[in-house]
């Protein structure tokens, strides 16, 4: 994912952003729990988990700002969708540094179509960082991927949070698509 839109402005609180999320919204984006466990609970069919892709790569500048990287660092960039009976809800993506892997944090290199909250909240001493979150545009390089992989064409919200495990850290940055009618209702 190149750095081609970085104009995106990430958020720790929805009173920053303009349009604000809906209330709604707000308890999805901001719930810390597991968000792959409550898509189930809410998904009154089929759960399932797409791989988009899952490459070597280097990190947006956004995101290596985050992660506390520099500039060129490589990583292991990780693509999903999270579907309810082959609609899709969310587009995820999981950055982990190469530095990061190691220990406990290798599996995560090896998820395949396996969720990564249930992974992930399954670890013992995992520390995340306040979410962020953003109303994500058209033109920005996670909107493009996005329309690449579910044909998303208008603004969606996303959040994302680092989390830490050992030594490691890792990103994960998840986009909340159109087609959640279920949502709405829970």
């Amino acid at each position: 994912m190149s750095s081609r839109s970085e104009s995106t402005h990430w958020h720790a609180r929805a009173a920053a952003l303009a349009p604000r999320p809906d209330a709604q919204d707000r308890a999805w984006l901001f719930d810390p729990g597991s968000l792959t466990r409550r898509l189930v609970a809410a998904c009154p069919g089929r759960f399932r988990v797409d791989l988009v892709s899952q490459r070597r790569a280097r990190p947006t500048a956004g995101e290596s700002r985050r992660l506390g990287l520099r500039a060129g660092r490589w990583a292991i960039v990780r693509e999903v969708v999270l579907r309810c009976d082959e609609r899709p809800w969310v587009f995820a993506r999981t950055v982990i540094p190469l530095v990061s892997i190691r220990g406990r944090l290798r599996r995560f290199t090896r998820l395949g179509t396996r969720p990564l909250g249930a992974v992930l909240f399954a670890q013992r001493g995992l520390e995340r960082e306040p979410f962020e979150i953003a109303r994500v545009r058209p033109g920005h390089a996670l909107h493009v991927r996005m329309r690449s992989a579910v044909g998303v064409t208008s603004p969606v919200w996303a959040r994302r949070a680092v989390y830490r495990l050992d030594a490691g850290r890792l990103l994960v940055t998840e986009a909340y698509l159109p087609e959640r009618p279920a949502w709405r209702a829970r």
